[in-house]
């Protein structure tokens, strides 16, 4: 599925959706016992953040909301941003962003599809073995002493 939306003047953007958030963490925090409720809630808090938008302001976190932010971080799904201002006064103003990593999120979330084909695709030669085979392998078995 084409998860770039294409504006009129020729732009594209990478979208995700609720969907593939919950996949990616299912992905990386999900395989470290984190649990698929907990994965819901983190999902729907984090995109409570973005929305429709790729940064947020790190003002507007808590230092609750940032610690979280952090351990995102750490799992791939955000980066960080400066942007430096120099005021009137002449002081230099940092403003800091939290960037919504959407490409790296989409490859998480994909991560186990890729897997799950993968293994299809291994397991497939066992589908052109005729029943006749697996009738005779499983009678050999059976009658092999413990």
């Amino acid at each position: 599925m084409d998860r770039k939306w294409h504006s009129g003047a020729g732009n594209s953007v990478t979208v995700v959706s609720m969907e593939d958030v919950v996949l990616a963490l299912q992905n990386t925090l999900g395989k470290k016992g984190m649990s698929s409720d907990d994965i819901e809630k983190l999902a729907e808090y984090l995109m409570s953040f973005f929305g429709f938008t790729d940064e947020v302001i790190d003002n507007r976190l808590t230092s609750e909301d940032r610690d979280v932010f952090y351990m995102l971080e750490e799992e791939g799904f955000l980066t960080t941003t400066q942007e430096e201002v120099h005021l009137k006064k002449g002081k230099l103003w940092r403003i800091h962003y939290w960037i919504l990593k959407k490409d790296q999120i989409l490859r998480l979330a994909r991560r186990e599809e890729k897997k799950l084909k993968s293994r299809d695709e291994c397991s497939a030669v066992y589908d052109e073995i005729s029943e006749d085979v697996w009738t005779n392998h499983r009678e050999c078995d059976d009658s092999e002493p413990d």
